[in-house]
Formats: structure tokens, sequence, C-alpha cells
């Protein structure tokens, strides 16, 4: 009997189907939308201008996407991470996702799973979770920007408060995960340590686009706050750890 490998050839073929499915759409409306310009009167080198900018300032997040993808590809494998943040995931969701799946079912996440049933779990964890935020989108979008305009015509500051309070309530729901070890001591307070240093380097991302006017700085902000976190958690794991 074979033993399930997450980095099988048929999961990376079924990745790559997909995958090049989704650039085929891309490249298509690319060449819909350069087609709809020139009818628009729109010169080329305006097109190309803004073809060229929006891929340089799509590496960036793209740099977001691929330390996830690294992070979950240690115990996943290559293609479901691949697949996942390539088309449709978002990292603050996948991860936690695939962390509490693995931690329900005992899977130790430092090592590659081997286990069929525990990869399966968590491949339809993954994904059923996140469904219902496509039908809500599709079905209910209109309605819910119809009520913000609501709120906001009504009163402003309180749809800023509004939004403000629904931004912090997606944001609360993971915060719990970086005090879900604090009983074991110091060390159960090295992702709160990290966490607190990439806020910071935000924030002086912050300082630097509003004070200093750096408004290229902002599409870099995530990426650099994730990657300076990353970096100082080596030293501060070997601190407290």
């Amino acid at each position: 009997m074979n033993t399930f490998n997450v980095n099988s050839p048929f999961l990376y073929g079924v990745t790559a189907v997909v995958i090049v499915y989704v650039l085929a759409q891309s490249l298509f409306f690319l060449i819909r939308a350069a087609k709809r310009a020139g009818e628009l009167g729109i010169s080329s080198s305006v097109v190309k201008k803004t073809i060229l900018s929006s891929a340089l300032f799509s590496i960036a997040p793209a740099a977001a996407i691929l330390l996830g993808v690294i992070t979950l590809s240690k115990f996943l494998g290559l293609p479901l991470p691949w697949l996942r943040l390539s088309v449709l995931g978002a990292l603050t969701y996948e991860l936690p996702a695939a962390e509490a799946t693995a931690i329900a079912m005992n899977v130790d996440t430092t090592m590659t799973l081997v286990d069929a049933k525990a990869f399966a779990s968590i491949a339809w964890v993954m994904t059923l979770g996140i469904i219902p935020g496509i039908f809500l989108v599709l079905f209910g979008l209109k309605k819910i920007q119809s009520g913000i305009v609501s709120i906001k015509s009504k009163d402003a500051k309180w749809g800023e408060l509004f939004l403000s309070g629904l931004f912090l309530g997606m944001i609360s729901a993971f915060m719990g995960m970086l005090f879900s070890d604090v009983r074991l001591g110091v060390p159960g307070f090295i992702p709160i340590v990290v966490a607190l240093i990439s806020a910071v380097i935000m924030a002086i991302c912050g300082l630097l686009i509003k004070k200093c006017n750096i408004a290229w700085l902002e599409q870099y902000a995530l990426p650099l706050s994730m990657l300076g976190a990353m970096a100082a958690s080596i030293p501060v794991t070997a601190l407290m750890g």
C-alpha cells in the first residue's frame, strides 16, 4: 500500500490546471480591456503604463502570499497551499483554518503531513469555510453597501465608527490565537511579542506614508511588516524559547 504524498504529481497536475485556467481568464480580460480602452480613445502609452504600474505594485502583495505558501507547505505540501493562495484564499484565513483543523486531529504541524484523512479534512475545512463569503458577496453585497451608504448619509461619524467596529471585530477573531499559549509561561508570549514587532513596523510605515508622503510605501507596508516580524521571530524565539 502506497503512502499518501502531499506533493504527489497528481496534486501538482490538478493545481497546475486550475491556475492555468485562472491565468487564461486574466489574460482574456486584459486583452478585452486593452481593446475597450482603444475604443474609448485612450492612448496605447497610457494603457501600457497602467499595465506596467499595476504589475509592479502587485509584486509586494505577492510576497506576502508567497510567505503564506511557504508556511503552509511545511505540513500540507506545496500543491494545496499554492492552489488556495493563488486563486481564492487569503493568508489570514487559510493558515488559521489549517492549523485549527490540524490541532483538532492531533496533527504535528512541524512535520510534513502524510495522513490522507487529515489532509482531506484540512482541505475541506479550508474550502467550505470560505464558500459562504462568496455567496454573501454574490447575493448580499448590494444590500450591505446600500445599508452602509444609508448610515453614512445620516451620520458620517457614526458610519466611520460602524465600519471601524466591523474591522476590529474581524481582527479580534484572530487575536485569540496569539494568547492561546500564554499559560505555558515565557515561551507562550513569543507570538504576542512577534505580533507587536509587526505592529510597530506597520506603524512606522504608516507614519512615513502620511508624514513624509511616501505613497508607494503603502503597497509594501504589509509584506515589510510580515518579513520584519518573521526575521525578528528568530532572535525572539532564541531569547524567550
